[in-house]
């Protein structure tokens, strides 16, 4: 696994982006071989954790992320918790291990808490933004986060419309990241497909997951390819971006 005290944007290298498909779109009955399905297209393995309550879906626990480190132990495992009171889950996922655990603003009262427990038990910490959640709600801990993650549809189920007016709040970040000097990356998550994955990156996202364009697909690693590919193979610096 990488070092997690690597540099969240030396994470990139000099690619424009990484991809993260989401595993909420894999065959429940067949996620290590939808997985494997990917040809090491995957640069991430995305992990949606909700809890019936904060959001109106339930999927997986603990126990699937100790699975993918024991059956993928070099994998960058980004574990995105969708739950009420997500102080409580911490512990269990970092033990787990999540190489990335990102809360949702939303979900606790105590965020500056919550994230300074995931960096001091050596896990990377996210901050995560529902689409009618602003930038300002979160940047009296930017300094704190190695990723946002910005959710381009409401939470809770896979296959929904991205939402275009989210595009406002990367830009922002990314603004915001330049003018402080900051180096968290910036992800998104929703309705990302081959169409619109490069006027994502441009936009400044970093990472993109993608779960029903992916999973859903008849070939996995190809449409993988077929996203990566749509998006300018030249590596973009933050100057050229249209921000």
């Amino acid at each position: 696994m990488i070092d997690a005290t690597t540099p969240p944007r030396k994470l990139k290298g000099a690619h424009p982006f990484l991809l993260a498909p989401s595993v909420l779109s894999a065959d429940p009955l067949a996620i290590g071989t939808s997985i494997d399905n990917l040809e090491g297209e995957a640069d991430w393995i995305h992990v949606d954790i909700m809890d019936g309550h904060f959001v109106p879906n339930l999927t997986y626990g603990p126990a699937l992320v100790k699975a993918l480190r024991r059956r993928y132990p070099d994998a960058f495992l980004d574990v995105h918790i969708m739950a009420e009171r997500a102080d409580d889950f911490l512990d269990m996922f970092v033990e787990s291990g999540a190489s990335l655990l990102s809360v949702h603003v939303e979900a606790t009262h105590h965020i500056h808490k919550v994230l300074q427990t995931i960096r001091n038990r050596g896990i990377r910490p996210g901050i995560t933004l529902n689409p009618g959640t602003p930038v300002q709600t979160i940047e009296p801990i930017l300094n704190m986060v190695d990723l946002v993650l910005v959710m381009s549809v409401n939470p809770g189920f896979a296959a929904q419309k991205f939402i275009p007016e989210v595009l406002a709040k990367v830009k922002e970040l990314v603004r915001y990241r330049t003018a402080n000097g900051l180096d968290f990356l910036v992800e998104i998550d929703g309705g990302v497909d081959a169409n619109n994955a490069k006027m994502l990156v441009t936009s400044g996202c970093d990472v993109l997951v993608a779960g029903n364009a992916i999973f859903g697909s008849e070939n996995p690693a190809e449409m993988a390819r077929k996203i990566k590919n749509a998006v300018s193979t030249q590596p973009q610096t933050f100057a050229q971006r249209e921000l």
